[in-house]
This record gives C-alpha cells, structure tokens and sequence, in this order.
C-alpha cells in the first residue's frame, strides 16, 4: 500500500535519480551562462513578439502551477504549501500588466498608461515577489507540522487569492499611474542606467540567495529540489541583466529565456510527478480491489464448499429423523428401531464435523493426517453411505476392484469425500436417463510400478464439449441448483496427496473419471 508520505509532493523524498538530473540541470544552465558571457556587448534585432510570447507562456505555467499547489493545500492544509502558491499566484498574474506596459509588445510606449519606468519596475515586483513566498515557505516549513483548521482551509486560500490580486492591483497602479513616484532606470526604451538599477538589483541578489539558502538548509522533498532548480534559474537570468545595460542584447535575450525556464521547471515536475503518484495510486486502489475481491472469492468458496460437502450427511440426517419418528409413532413404540435410527442421526452429525474439519485443511492448506490406506475399502464404504441413493435412484453399482493394491498414504476422510462427491454426481448424470440401464461402474488397478489408477464411470447423459474446459473451475455447475464447488475441491484434495484428476468422455455414452495417485506417499503439505 502506498503511505500517506508517498502521495505528497511536499514531503516525498528525492529519488537519487531525481538528484542526478535536478544537479545535471544546475550545471547544464550554469555552463550555458558562462558560454554566454563572452557575447554581452552583442546587440540583437529587437523582436516584438518575444516579450508576448514569454509572458504568455509564464502566466500560462505559474498559473498552472498555483493552481496545483492550492489543490495540495486543500488536501494537506499545509500553511507554507499555501505561501508559495499565493507567490506563484503573484508572478503569474503581474505578468500580465507587465506584457501590457511592455514598449513596442503592443503598442509603441506600452499599454495603461506606462512610462518609461514602468515596465522594469514591474519586473522587479514581479521577481522579488517568488523569492519572498520561497522564505516564508521555508520559514513555515522549519516550524514543524503546523495545519490549517479543516474549516478554514476554503477561507483561507480565498483570503490568499483576494490578497494576491490586491497585491497585484496596487503594484501595477504605482508602476503605471504613480511611475513618477520610484526611481527612474530607464533612459529610454531600450537603455538604462546601471548605477541607478544597481541597488534594486542587489536587494533581489541577496533574497534569491536567502531563498536558496533557506530551501538547501531545509530541503526534503521532491518539491524542494525543483524549487531550488527554479531559482537558481532565476539567478542566473538576474546576473545576466545585471550584465548588460540595455535591452535586446544577446545577455537580455538570454536572461528572459532562463526566466522562461524557471517558471518551466516547476510545473513539469508537478505534472510529471502528480502523474506519477495517481499511476501508483491508481495501481495500489486495483491491487487492493483485486486483494478484496480475492478475499470474497475465496469466502464465497468456503462457503459453497461446506454446503456442498455438509448437504448429504444433513439430508441423511433429516431422513432418519423422520423414519425414527415413523417407528416412535407406532402402537407399540419401534423403540430399537428408533434407537438405531438414532445412532445413525449421530453418526451423520459426527461426520458432517468431520466434513467440515477437512474442508479447512484443504482449503488453507494444513497439514492432515495421512496414513497407509486400503483405497478397494474406502470405495467400498462409500459406496455403502449412498446405497439408499442408489436404490432410490435404480441406479446399479458395479465394483470391479482389483484385489491385492497395496495401500496409499491417504487423509482417510478427504478420499471419501472425493468418492461419495463422485458417486453423487454419477447418480445425478443418470436421473433423466430412462432408454438404458443405470450403471454406476467403479474399477481400481495398478499402473506401472508407483501408481494405482481409480475410475468412476456413468451411463448418464455425459458432459457436452462447451463444458470440458470448464468443469474444474469454480462455481461453474451444469446442475440446477449444484453450487459449483464439488469437482474443483476433488481436485484439489488429489493434488494435495500428489495425484491428478481428469474427467474423459465414455463411450458410446456417459462419463468417465479418472483418478492416479502414487503408491510412494509423496505429498505436497
């Protein structure tokens, strides 16, 4: 069964495999950066439609991502789970009056109203807003199993979304109708003053830093490993602006792309590892469906067998109740009739028991007790139990024994079960028959120099070809009102003593079983 801990990305362990590739990533993105260095002077054709392009593709992504990460809080109520949705939240929305303002995306000055300032100010708002949920959810994190309130989990990510839009809303308003307001950067649309981005960029230095920090001191999850992929993303994308003083280089084409991929980065692994999770969910749900329906099987099973198996010493026994009262009922009293009735009463009591004690061992497959066994007697006792159901039936039992078997190493009462099972369904096969003789033939001999051979045939109605292939499975009956359960515990009680049991057709009519067991003893308890 999969454990509570499996199922969820904010505590599932890393796979050293997922410690491989996030360090393969790592080096992958910081080598591209040190390529990509010697070009920072490298001016490039400006493309309108990159800045559209990126930013759709990230809102699209960090929306995606809050999204998923609101779905884990509403499952696991966990606070700092809550803090970094509402900053993913934050990054995917402010995208959008950062593409608006954006000059020359959709009109030459940008959109609401921007100034020249307003759209790097956006920026910084917007990649200072990330860093800052990273801290409060390793501070939440380090705090221990804090929850939030059943109750108030709905409420709370609602306060958290209303919040985040305010925060939005405010930030884009000061950017854009207040842009008078914060410091200028820019000397136009394209350059900007170093000496002035300068502070505002090594404030966000420092908390992408503290955020990385916080998570590597903390990091226990799958989460947390992606988390501090994203932001190292993030901080090479801020070294690569701070190393150029212009937009369009080669440096600022390739910041906005590691951006782009920082934002990537954590969504993928939550698809991918989400769907993960539901695969082995979804396999643990059906394996313990299996498991169930297994456990029902086999009840119903045990059920069907005791039936079948308790049915005739049960009916023997209502029977001789019946003729006991017959002789009671009688002037005078039969009294040593219905004393011998009565002990035959107890009799079918004791051996329904035994019925019973037997169906256990086969079925859980318990040791029984096994001793030499002369196979010619048991037939023979068998065949005595059902002599009333023979007569009742006309059906002729004809025993052709061979003298002289030597003995198996058999459970007594398991192979009288298996004979009394067999000559039940033989007289059963030959109700309906009224053209011929009713025979019931039984023959025992020797094969070879370890087995001995029993066959049990019938002048019935034999068994048709869509049921060959079926007859030993369970519940499959071919009587109204059999149970199913007959044939397939015969078999197995054979096969526990090391033997085989097959059922062939008899010609020119009937059926015929056959039985082989080993005269060495071997047994498979």
């Amino acid at each position: 069964m999969v454990h509570r801990e499996e199922l969820l990305l904010s505590t599932m362990p890393p796979t050293r495999r997922q410690l491989q590739v996030t360090a393969m990533v790592a080096v992958a993105l910081f080598t591209a950066f040190i390529a990509t260095l010697p070009f920072g002077s490298l001016q490039i054709t400006p493309v309108p439609s990159f800045i559209p392009i990126v930013d759709t593709t990230l809102l699209l992504s960090d929306l995606i991502t809050a999204t998923l990460l609101f779905a884990q809080v509403s499952v696991v109520r966990s606070p700092a789970l809550l803090a970094l949705a509402s900053g993913y939240l934050f990054t995917g929305l402010i995208i959008v009056p950062h593409a608006l303002t954006f000059p020359g995306a959709f009109a030459e000055t940008g959109l609401l109203g921007a100034g020249v300032n307003t759209t790097i100010w956006l920026y910084y708002f917007w990649h200072t807003g990330l860093p800052l949920a990273v801290i409060a959810y390793a501070a939440l994190k380090a705090r221990g199993k804090l929850a939030i309130g059943h109750s108030n989990v709905q409420n709370s990510i609602i306060v958290c979304i209303a919040a985040t839009l305010i925060a939005v809303v405010a930030l884009t308003f000061l950017a854009t109708a207040g842009h008078s307001l914060l410091p200028s950067m820019m000397y136009d649309a394209v350059n900007w003053s170093w000496t002035r981005l300068y502070y505002v960029a090594a404030f966000l230095l420092i908390l992408l830093v503290l955020a990385i920090g916080l998570v590597w001191r903390g990091r226990r999850s799958v989460l947390d490993l992606w988390l501090m992929v994203a932001l190292w993303a993030w901080l090479i994308e801020l070294l690569l602006v701070m190393g150029t003083d212009s937009r369009y280089s080669l440096l600022w084409y390739a910041g906005r792309t590691y951006g782009l991929l920082s934002g990537v980065f954590v969504l993928l692994m939550l698809l991918s590892e989400t769907t993960r999770i539901y695969a082995r969910l979804a396999l643990s749900v059906i394996s313990s469906r299996r498991e169930k329906e297994g456990r029902l099987m086999t009840m119903d099973a045990v059920a069907a067998s005791i039936a079948h198996e308790v049915k005739q010493p049960l009916a023997a026994m209502v029977t001789n109740a019946s003729v006991g009262l017959r002789w009671l009922d009688q002037t005078p009293p039969g009294i040593d009739q219905a004393r011998n009735t009565l002990n035959l009463i107890a009799k079918d009591g004791h051996r329904a028991a035994d019925v019973l004690g037997s169906i256990r061992a086969v079925l859980g497959q318990q040791k029984t007790s096994r001793v030499p066994t002369d196979l010619n007697r048991l037939v023979r006792e068998a065949a005595a139990l059902m002599s009333a159901e023979f007569a009742s039936q006309s059906v002729s039992a004809d025993m052709l024994l061979q003298s002289g078997l030597p003995p198996v190493i058999a459970d007594h009462l398991q192979m009288q079960q298996v004979f009394l099972n067999l000559f039940t369904n033989a007289t059963e096969a030959m109700r309906d028959v009224y053209a011929r003789d009713r025979i019931l033939v039984v023959r025992s001999e020797r094969v070879g120099a370890h087995d001995v051979m029993l066959t049990v045939e019938d002048t019935g109605s034999g068994i048709g070809p869509e049921s060959t292939d079926r007859i030993f499975d369970a519940f499959y009956t071919t009587k109204p009102g059999g149970t199913g359960m007959g044939l397939p515990l015969c078999r197995s009680i054979i096969e526990s003593h090391g033997g085989d049991l097959s059922i062939a057709p008899r010609e020119p009519f009937g059926t015929k079983v056959l039985i082989r067991l080993p005269l060495n003893g071997v047994t498979y308890d």
